[in-house]
């Protein structure tokens, strides 16, 4: 049993392209990421859990489905390009990062086909810095490089828990609407217009059920947590990303599996959607 292996240039309209992004350059504290998508694939496959989704979507071999590999990147820019070629193919990215700077690049690309893109981001952190040790580009500016470059609409932010006076003023810039973790409401909803880009760092989950990433921040959503969010989303996705998995701070393959888990769902959402 496996996910349908397809190169970009044999993707056919509607699929969703599982597609890696093996970068971490730009990642502030602990490089890692860079590995991650190919084992968030094997957890995807491992024989300890099945091919199903909660909503009883059987992802094994799904015609709709398919894992591009990892995309081939000698530089930062290439991500644009390589995200640039499966649209261009009438797929809908579903990248597996990589540190979060890799979410601005995707979106730039996002941004040529959905004009009107919105962002939905679940993160420990804002991710709004204008600079961070000198670089614009950095895993915590990616938002920040989107919103002034208009390349969405409009930022929506939930759990997030590490807000200081700078990236809060840039949220006020960008008119960014944040929930923090300490205002999260279980009831909340989430109303949000037209095409809508989904960026998932592993880190808003609390390091209790996903110890594998760079940043521990205490106090963030239980596993089920995010799985109901992500199960009550009435929403139009038109692309998705999962990032910050770091291997190198892993427990036994736990967060691999999380990663999985999460991503399972993600699909779920927009194979019922495209069905």
């Amino acid at each position: 049993m496996s996910i349908l292996r397809t190169p970009v240039n044999q993707l056919k309209p509607g699929q969703i392209a599982l597609i890696g992004l093996p970068f971490d350059d730009h990642s502030s504290f602990l490089q890692g990421p860079a590995k991650a998508p190919e084992l968030i694939i094997q957890a995807l496959e491992s024989d300890s859990a099945n091919y199903f989704t909660e909503n009883l979507t059987d992802l094994n071999k799904h015609a709709k489905l398919a894992w591009c590999g990892n995309a081939e990147l000698s530089q930062y820019t290439d991500i644009e390009l390589r995200i640039d070629e499966v649209l261009a193919q009438g797929a809908l990215p579903f990248s597996l990062g990589g540190d979060h700077s890799v979410t601005f690049p995707v979106v730039k690309a996002m941004a040529k086909k959905h004009p009107k893109l919105s962002i939905l981001h679940f993160d420990a952190h804002a991710d709004l810095y204008d600079e961070l040790d000198g670089n614009r580009y950095s895993h915590a500016c990616p938002f920040a490089r989107i919103m002034e470059g208009g390349f969405a609409r409009h930022l929506t932010q939930v759990g997030i828990r590490t807000l200081n006076t700078h990236q809060k003023a840039q949220a006020e810039r960008f008119n960014v609407h944040m929930i923090q973790m300490k205002d999260w409401k279980a009831d909340m909803k989430f109303e949000i217009e037209g095409p809508v880009y989904l960026s998932f760092d592993m880190d808003v989950l609390d390091p209790a059920f996903a110890p594998g990433v760079s940043h521990h921040e205490p106090g963030g959503f239980s596993t089920r947590e995010v799985l109901t969010m992500i199960q009550n989303l009435n929403l139009n996705i038109v692309g998705c990303d999962v990032v910050e998995y770091n291997p190198n701070r892993d427990l036994n393959g736990t967060t691999a599996m999380v990663a999985a888990k999460v991503v399972k769902e993600l699909l779920a959402k927009q194979l019922d959607k495209k069905s």
